[in-house]
């Protein structure tokens, strides 16, 4: 269970964002906004991280920083692994003090019973190649063999290779996402909150018996989603430290 309010985040893509997106996220975590309780970090944190036995990549380490702080303060952290994030989780779990995973997620937000997961691979027709390419890279035995090359060189061919998944947006404007996450929402023991990120689509409505959210690309926006027991709402931030709400979904039931 993580408690409310809680703040969500996705693909901020540390090591190809702009510098101030960097400065800019570090601003919202330092100023915890609507009380925030708990942080979800929906993937892609990272454009590129890869656990080496005795380096770590010296990308974001602000923000690893920061969300080491957060933990230390009792704040949990969920840190769903994304496509370009998925090399290291234990070692970034145990740097940050965060939980992480490449699983979806599952449990309740608040008062919200919430499915998670990052997005990738998710589509049933459009994503079926990726699929057997996600398989294959995951695998314990490519991961043993990437990581005996040098850092410097894994790091360029890592970013040299990923451009074509971090440009942009989805072409089908993230309804794709929104029709997996809408079919678990119409399921009747299924949950009243689905968020995915990936897309880079910032959205959140009502779907099914309950709501769609995607916080969107945190270095293309700046946006992020707070739940709390009565609702969902999307917000922008803004560099001078305020933000303002740009949609709101009130839990089921609720007026």
């Amino acid at each position: 269970m993580l408690p409310a309010p809680a703040l969500v985040i996705g693909d901020v893509h540390l090591g190809i964002a702009p510098p101030d997106a960097e400065r800019d996220l570090l601003g919202l975590l330092r100023a915890r906004p609507a009380g925030m309780r708990s942080l979800v970090i929906m993937g892609d944190l990272f454009d590129f991280w890869f656990a080496w036995r005795h380096v770590m990549p010296q990308t974001g380490f602000r923000v690893l920083s920061a969300l080491a702080d957060l933990t230390d303060d009792g704040i949990p952290v969920l840190w769903i692994g994304g496509n370009h994030d998925c090399w290291g989780g234990d070692l970034l779990a145990e740097k940050t003090g965060a939980r992480y995973t490449l699983d979806p997620w599952r449990g309740p937000i608040g008062a919200w019973d919430a499915l998670l997961a990052h997005g990738d691979g998710l589509r049933a027709v459009e994503d079926a190649r990726y699929r057997r390419l996600r398989w294959l890279l995951r695998h314990p035995w490519a991961i043993r063999a990437y990581g005996w090359l040098h850092p410097d060189w894994a790091s360029a061919l890592a970013l040299a290779s990923s451009a074509t998944s971090r440009k942009g947006r989805a072409v089908d404007g993230g309804r794709g996402l929104l029709a997996v996450g809408t079919s678990h929402l119409e399921q009747s023991e299924g949950p009243r909150l689905v968020l995915h990120g990936h897309s880079h689509v910032p959205m959140l409505c009502p779907a099914g018996r309950g709501a769609y959210g995607n916080a969107g690309a945190w270095y293309l926006d700046r946006q992020y989603l707070v739940i709390d027991d009565e609702s969902v709402s999307r917000w922008q931030w803004d560099r001078t430290g305020s933000a303002n709400q740009l949609a709101r979904v009130v839990y089921p039931g609720t007026r």
